[in-house]
């Protein structure tokens, strides 16, 4: 699955296009050497063996840390692709968050106040790594991160704002409307035998 960079904006798209274009007219004569190792989930840990001054021949961050994960998906996926964005994510933002989690007992999961850092770390980084790649953020992959770590942790959690009203409450709002139809067909009946149909 290859992922394709979408930008809600031209201004945005040029950009990219522009920095990546003068990225390349730079360092054009600078060469990689090979990656010993290939790109599945025990290399991530692996710095990978990229001249010093090589470029990146896509738009990155200008950080030290993004410029890092630039070259691992260079390295490995050959851009920033969703497998890239996506082995980063594992390695990097679930991994903690997961460890985190374990650390606490799962009764206490359901408690925003034991969780919301935990949640919040994890959201900003994988908002980090996308700004870092130039990939938008939320996208498909943060969804589908987020629906899986809320299947796996917080499936249990009760959720009392969504729970049902009290019966008595159901039956009352359920009876009211049915008994409203006789009494309005009524006096729709009751008008119109009076002869006094004109309003």
């Amino acid at each position: 699955m290859t992922g394709s960079l979408v930008f809600f904006g031209y201004p945005a798209t040029l950009l990219i296009w522009g920095c990546a274009t003068a990225l390349c007219l730079v360092n054009e004569k600078v060469t990689e050497q090979p990656a010993t190792v290939t790109g599945d989930a025990s290399t991530l840990t692996t710095t990978p063996k990229i001249m010093a001054g090589s470029h990146i021949p896509f738009a990155c961050g200008k950080s030290e840390i993004c410029r890092n994960y630039c070259e691992i998906c260079q390295t490995y996926f050959n851009g920033p692709t969703m497998e890239c964005l996506s082995l980063i994510f594992e390695h990097l933002c679930l991994r903690a968050f997961e460890k985190d989690m374990e650390s606490l007992n799962s009764t206490d999961w359901c408690i925003w106040g034991n969780v919301n850092r935990l949640y919040s770390n994890l959201s900003i980084c994988t908002e980090e790594i996308s700004d870092c790649l130039c990939i938008p953020w939320p996208n498909p992959l943060v969804e589908k991160t987020f629906v899986d770590i809320h299947t796996r942790f917080f499936k249990e959690c009760p959720t009392e704002d969504l729970s049902d009203p009290p019966p008595a409450i159901i039956f009352a709002l359920v009876i009211t409307p049915i008994c409203l139809i006789p009494v309005m067909v009524s006096l729709v009946v009751l008008k119109t035998k009076n002869g006094d149909g004109s309003s």
